[in-house]
């Protein structure tokens, strides 16, 4: 299966309404890598501070910018920030996948999240 096609098929599967199928990890600080796919093109990722905290809330920064993540059982709502400002928003189906990763699709802007967690951060 090509690339662009794998993607297409995630992005029905996503927004199909795939049911979530793991949980985050604990709560604490993790070093993360954040992917995102637009479109048909190639994913572009980067490491980025995520915080995991109860309630099923991810906070995860790339810069000065943080997506807050409040996961419910077969949805995420994003609540995309630039400070105290609020720049975007969505609510977006999510699965889980193992290593864990956290995947989610806007679905609208045609783009893919996929938030690799690695060691918790010391």
């Amino acid at each position: 299966m090509h690339a662009p096609v794998r993607v297409v098929a995630a992005w029905l599967a996503l927004a199909a309404g795939a049911p979530a199928f793991a949980a985050p990890p604990a709560a604490g600080r993790y070093d993360a890598r954040l992917c995102v796919t637009l479109g048909a093109g190639a994913p572009s990722c980067g490491p980025v501070d995520t915080q995991v905290l109860g309630g099923n809330r991810v906070l995860v920064r790339v810069s000065d910018i943080v997506y807050r993540l409040q996961l419910h059982s077969s949805q995420v709502e994003v609540v995309l920030m630039h400070g105290a400002l609020p720049i975007d928003e969505f609510v977006a189906n999510y699965e889980w996948a193992a290593g864990p990763v956290l995947g989610f699709v806007d679905v609208d802007k045609r783009t893919r999240y996929e938030l690799h967690f690695a060691a918790p951060a010391r």
